[in-house]
């Protein structure tokens, strides 16, 4: 579907980006919606597999566990975006760098996916370009490439 590997580890263990300028502008794209989404309204429906409830069966539970986490978890999703948007110009990026970017791939993920309904059987299908949801699903394969290959050079530094 997609070219040639944009994402590897080098042999000093960084991990080297290899996107085009174009590819860089569409992530920024991305990570400043989910972002804005985020600063908004944190309780965005699109964002509701970023918060899974911990207690669904339970609404007291469940309130007393977002009062006690969901800021943090909210702080740490904000951390890596803003790590996506600080390196995003960069050929290199540390092994923590990667891991936040790691994070904000997976998150841009779950909330385009969550807008376009994505299910088991839309990663099975073809791109049809007469659908009209065509561009933002090539995007969410893009994302979901990305991500592979981040995951791999990540791995490949583990013993």
């Amino acid at each position: 579907m997609f070219e040639r590997r944009r994402i590897a580890r080098t042999r000093s263990g960084e991990i080297r980006l290899g996107l085009a300028r174009e590819e860089r502008a569409l992530l920024g794209a991305v990570m400043d919606g989910v972002r804005r989404r985020l600063d908004d309204d944190p309780d965005d429906d699109a964002l509701r597999r970023l918060f899974p409830p911990a207690h669904a069966d339970d609404e007291e539970a469940e309130r007393e566990y977002r009062d006690l986490v969901h800021e943090g978890l909210l702080e740490g999703r904000r951390g890596a975006l803003r790590v996506v948007e600080e390196t995003l110009d960069r050929d290199r990026l540390s092994a923590e760098e990667a891991e936040s970017w790691l994070g904000a791939l997976n998150d841009a993920r779950l909330v385009l996916g969550t807008l376009l309904d994505v299910t088991e059987e839309t990663y099975a299908a073809e791109l049809d370009e007469n659908d009209p949801r065509d561009r933002e699903l090539a995007v969410f394969a893009y994302l979901s490439w990305l991500q592979e290959q981040l995951v791999e050079a990540l791995a490949a530094g583990v013993d």
